[in-house]
């Protein structure tokens, strides 16, 4: 997937950064305290990942003109506004980095290579009616993982399994918007729709309103 800057909408934007190509950018926008959290990350990959997701969460606010008012991770790993003003979703892959805002509304995104092995993995993250209709598909499955992952990050805490709470309603490959729900839990029936995006191997996720 190229690197890519998404305005959604007026409250909402995307941006998509190949961490490589961040190495020599400067961050010089980050809060002091997202600094000293940086200069503490001793292990290079986790370096990039990291100053990668950040530098897409600038162009993400920057096509919303919205100033970068540096973030933070409550005590589920969640990322907020330090001003506490928006929805912010951080993710990264291999070589890739994204970031997701909306003003008003939670978010989550997610992205993912598509892997054979992730067909032997599904029991432990779907459901048995999920698998019925997955068709033992790599894609449909790396599609399934990854809208499970945006959901969880929507939802923001821990306690959420992916195979025993979120359930996504049948789908196939030609769909571009799937839904699922968070039940049995505390915040029973919640229901989410989840945007999906494919180019060669790669999967994107995130969730719609």
């Amino acid at each position: 997937m190229q690197a890519k800057i998404e305005k959604i909408s007026p409250l909402s934007a995307l941006a998509i950064k190949n961490i490589e190509e961040q190495e020599n950018k400067t961050v010089d926008f980050l809060s002091f305290r997202e600094k000293l959290s940086f200069a503490n990350i001793s292990h290079p990959e986790k370096r990039k990942e990291w100053k990668g997701a950040r530098l897409a969460i600038k162009s993400a606010l920057d096509a919303i003109n919205m100033a970068y008012p540096g973030f933070y991770k409550d005590e589920h790993g969640k990322s907020y506004p330090m001003d506490g003003y928006g929805n912010v979703s951080l993710t990264h892959t291999q070589g890739l980095a994204a970031a997701i805002f909306h003003k008003e509304m939670p978010v989550g995104i997610d992205i993912d290579y598509i892997k054979e092995k992730v067909v032997r993995l599904g029991p432990k993250f779907l459901d048995p009616t999920e698998i019925a209709f997955l068709n033992n598909d790599p894609v449909l499955y790396t599609i399934a993982w990854s809208a499970k992952e945006s959901i969880f990050k929507c939802q923001g805490r821990k306690g959420i399994s992916l195979r025993q709470h979120i359930l996504l309603s049948p789908f196939d490959i030609n769909d571009r918007v799937i839904k699922g729900k968070i039940y049995d839990t505390d915040f029973a029936d919640h229901y989410y729709s989840v945007k999906v995006e494919r180019q060669h191997d790669l999967i994107m996720t995130y969730t719609i309103w």
